[in-house]
């Protein structure tokens, strides 16, 4: 279980596919060694499913990735990084 003070970093993405492809390359592109953590966040009155984001939340507690880079890297799948 996660505590939420340790989170570090939140992307949110259009959809689950996208989600699953940010988390594969996170670890690639800068280097993680933790698996980040996918959930599905439904929009308020919303069932469907297909009208959730995803979010990639990513632990950082020594602070070394850059939030900026990590927003302009959710942006290559149309998502974005948001403050927890």
């Amino acid at each position: 279980m996660w505590d939420v003070s340790d989170v570090r970093h939140v992307l949110v993405l259009p959809d689950r596919e996208a989600a699953e492809e940010v988390a594969e390359v996170l670890g690639e592109r800068f280097g993680t060694d933790e698996e980040p953590r996918l959930v599905r966040d439904a929009l308020a009155g919303e069932d469907d499913a297909e009208d959730a984001q995803w979010l990639v939340v990513l632990r950082d507690e020594a602070g070394r990735l850059d939030p900026a880079e990590l927003d302009a890297f959710a942006g290559e799948w149309d998502g974005w990084r948001e403050e927890p």
